[in-house]
This record gives structure tokens, C-alpha cells and sequence, in this order.
């Protein structure tokens, strides 16, 4: 983290004014959202982008925290919130990407979970917000020493990227013929072109749509892993043979098993306006 991030965090962990940021954070969302107050969380930023959902752009309010991205649909702004999101930021990676005739001062905020677009209202905001981002995320790294996350959730294309399906090129799309998302590629696909339905724990716990092309992929490389566990047993098996299990009573269950979770899942403002704040 940069000296200012640290001198910043240092200065207001445990302070009043962050207890009060916090709960007043916590108090938009009410009862929808989780509690955010934690020992040494700092409450770094905050502000509106604009993010690219599947229908169309939509101002979202967002919180950096030193730990934690959090963001949310606005109601009532500064006062009621909801739909709340809680992103690690050891989960997240950066992407800047180009502008489009539509969305300006884009960049991609990817995850292993989900990734999705999002916009400022100004380059000057856009790069404020990246340069907090990076350094969170690069403090954090080096705090628990994991590597950055290199798999990521595809985004989803928008619905009025295309009127056909991008798989077949054929079909289009009407009131009648619904898109549906490839959860792997993230392609806008018909029906036809994406029956199956694949187990990705990354993703969810549940069987989730894919498009044809993805699911042959899918199969193709849980065949190739279960070849390689299948090797690699092999040579186990042989060095074991001969000898009688044990008939010891100890068990060898541990906390370790114990799986890991992390907490769930028209232009509306003039460019010249800037509506994130980083606070000091």
C-alpha cells in the first residue's frame, strides 16, 4: 500500500470518525445488508460509477474499504441502499479498458466469482479510484502472502450487444426467443445453443447454464484432470500394496477440512462532476 493509503489507515483505524463512517454505511443498507464493522477496517472511499448490467447501465453506489469492496443499488442516495455486495480485495484484479460511445472511463473489476464493467464520471476519477484499488489489493497480498488471483468469472455481454445468438449466428432474438448467458464465456446465446447445464463450485454450488461449445470444453477438461489424478494414484497404490490397513481408532478429522466462504453475493450525472470522495 502507498504511504499515503498507509499513513491513512494508520490514522483512522480505530478512531470515532471511521466507527461513525462505517455504521453510517451500514445504516443505508439496514437490515438487507451484513455488518461491516470489524477491528482495523477503514473506511478509505466512496462514490457512484456507473456499472454495465445485463439490461443496461446502472448507477451503483460504491465503498472501498481496506479490506473490502462494497456496493450497492441506490434508492435513496446517501441514505437508503440495497442489493448489497461484499467483494475480498485479495479476490480482485484490474482491467482498464477502452472507451465506447456509450460508457467512457471504463474499467473491469474481475473476480473469481464474478467480474463486471464498470465507469466514472471523469478520467481523474477513474485513475483515483484504480491507484486506491491497486494499493489495497497489492497491501493485502503482501500482508497474507497469496498470489494475485488468475482465474477469473467471465463478465456478461450486455443483451443489446447483439439481436442473435452469438454461438449459432442464426437465431434471433424477440420477445418470444429469450437471450440467455453462457455462465462460463459469458456469451449472449438462444435456447438450442445452451441446454447443458455444469457443476463450476468457483461459480455457485448449483449446476449452472453453459453454452455447447463451453460444456464440451467443460467435460473435455474434468476428463483430462480425473486422467491426472488417476497417474498420479498409480504409483501410491503400488508402494501401499501388500500391507494391512491399520486398525488404529484415531481419526484424522480436522478443522482444516472446513471449507472457506466469502460473504455474498440514460446518463444520470454530467461528465464534469465527480462524485467519488476519498477520505483523510
Amino acid at each position: 500500500m502507498g504511504q499515503s493509503e498507509l499513513e491513512m489507515v494508520d490514522h483512522l483505524a480505530n478512531t470515532e470518525i471511521n466507527s461513525q463512517r462505517i455504521a453510517a454505511v451500514e445504516n443505508c443498507f439496514g437490515a438487507s445488508g451484513q455488518p461491516l464493522a470489524l477491528p482495523g477496517r477503514v473506511l478509505l472511499g466512496e462514490g457512484i460509477l456507473t456499472k454495465e448490467c445485463r439490461k443496461k447501465p446502472k448507477p451503483r453506489i460504491f465503498f472501498l474499504f481496506n479490506d473490502i469492496l462494497v456496493y450497492g443499488s441506490i434508492i435513496i442516495n446517501k441514505r437508503k441502499y440495497n442489493s448489497q455486495h461484499i467483494i475480498p480485495l485479495e479476490d480482485v484484479t484490474l482491467e482498464t479498458l477502452p472507451d465506447t460511445l456509450q460508457m467512457k472511463n471504463r474499467w473491469m473489476i474481475k473476480t473469481s466469482k464474478k467480474s463486471f464493467v464498470v465507469s466514472a464520471a471523469s478520467l481523474t476519477e477513474r485513475k483515483e479510484w484504480i491507484s486506491h484499488l491497486e494499493e489495497c489489493i497489492k497491501h493485502l497480498l503482501t500482508k497474507t502472502g497469496r498470489q494475485p488471483c488468475r482465474e477469473h468469472a467471465a463478465p456478461w455481454i450486455p443483451d443489446k450487444a447483439t439481436d442473435i445468438c452469438m454461438r449459432c449466428t442464426h437465431t434471433k432474438f424477440s420477445t418470444l426467443t429469450r437471450r440467455h448467458h453462457c455462465r462460463k464465456c459469458g456469451f449472449v446465446v438462444c435456447a438450442d445453443c445452451s441446454r447443458h447445464r455444469f457443476l463450476m463450485p468457483r461459480l455457485s454450488p448449483k449446476p449452472l447454464r453453459v453454452c455447447n461449445l463451453c460444456y464440451r470444453q467443460l467435460l473435455a477438461d474434468e476428463k483430462k484432470e480425473a486422467e491426472a489424478e488417476r497417474r498420479q494414484a498409480e504409483p501410491i497404490r503400488s508402494a501401499i500394496q501388500g500391507y494391512e490397513p491399520s486398525s488404529g481408532d484415531d481419526s484424522d478429522k480436522s478443522d482444516d477440512d472446513k471449507a472457506e466462504h466469502w460473504p455474498a453475493d440514460t446518463e444520470f450525472y454530467t461528465s464534469e462532476v465527480s462524485w467519488s470522495s476519498f477520505h483523510s
